[in-house]
């Protein structure tokens, strides 16, 4: 008997377990059905708005892509926002001195070197990088104000805006590819390869993943330098789609970035991350926003249920 009840109570625990741990997913379906019940009069299912979740929560996704592994290190990226709206500046002027080509690698540039100054200034000099990417937020944001003058730079080339967000394959717009792509390289490298092994153990103990061989700073400012260039990507993908560089596209964007990885399973501590689950988790909180619009909602009335909703499911998901 005593046997038989510890299986019980194991079962039960492991049982509880994976609820907790595909919160996400379950919270995404139930949220999904929740709308199209309450919403089906105001045209939630409508493929077309649909479709705008999707371009809305794009960049958002790109950026958690890469935050999921700034987070599993143990560390944190604060600056992506204002990096993405100087990379629309970057790009944006590139473009209208030297072509297409030319902004693609000005954007890419731009994310290159904010995360290698980022990196440089946490694992180098020693500054939190909680601190080191909020100086960054401001300063990245300053110089888009700066070399913009505050104005709107327009993209004329339609080439660059159709591949970089503007496009769309028959009804299904290109900014969707880009995030199943990315998403895809970004869970294989995460799970698959000792790159993402290191960046887990880095984060779950510096100290054992040092004993045991790993330099946790170089993976600590490798995962940096890719949320700089994923976050300049997300830049271009907004300057594409909007067709124009501007300091504002962005801003604010570090919040939701940071809300959609730890919603979709990973650890702000660290050690522990899911590709995946962050993908699910953008395009939750993107589902959320449009279904608060269509609801009739005041601006400060959904901010209130966007934030309930997401703090009801990252407690649910927490292991007791």
């Amino acid at each position: 008997m005593p046997e038989s009840r510890t299986s019980q109570s194991n079962l039960l625990r492991m049982l509880i377990g994976d609820w907790r741990q595909n919160i996400i997913y379950i919270g995404f379906v139930v949220l999904f059905l929740v709308f199209a019940i309450t919403l089906s009069d105001r045209g939630f299912l409508n493929p077309n708005n649909l479709l705008n979740i999707i371009r809305q929560t794009a960049m958002i996704a790109v950026m958690a892509i890469a935050m999921t592994f700034v987070l599993s290190a143990g560390e944190i990226d604060l600056s992506v926002g204002s990096v993405a709206g100087l990379a629309t500046v970057t790009v944006a002027m590139a473009i209208a001195i030297a072509g297409p080509i030319a902004g693609v690698f000005a954007g890419l540039a731009t994310g290159l070197i904010v995360g290698m100054f980022n990196g440089w200034l946490t694992t180098r000099v020693g500054i939190p990088s909680f601190l080191t990417t909020l100086a960054m937020m401001g300063i990245a944001k300053g110089a888009a104000m700066w070399i913009s003058d505050t104005a709107a730079v327009p993209i004329l080339n339609q080439s660059y805006a159709w591949i970089f967000g503007g496009g769309s394959i028959g009804r299904i717009p290109v900014l969707l590819f880009w995030v199943l792509i990315l998403g895809a390289i970004g869970h294989i490298a995460l799970r698959r390869t000792g790159f993402g092994r290191r960046v887990l153990a880095t984060g779950g103990g510096e100290t054992a993943a040092r004993y045991s061989g790993i330099d946790t700073a170089r993976i600590k400012f490798r995962v940096l330098v890719v949320s700089s260039v994923a976050a300049a990507l997300a830049g271009m993908l907004y300057a594409g789609r909007l067709q124009s560089g501007r300091f504002q596209l962005g801003e604010g964007d570090e919040l939701s970035v940071i809300a959609a990885a730890v919603l979709g399973g990973t650890s702000l501590f660290g050690g522990k991350g899911t590709v995946i689950g962050t993908v699910v988790g953008a395009m939750m909180i993107g589902m959320i926003n449009n279904g608060l619009i269509l609801m009739g909602l005041e601006f400060s009335q959904q901010l209130i249920a966007r934030g309930g909703i997401i703090i009801l499911a990252v407690a649910l998901s927490q292991k007791r």
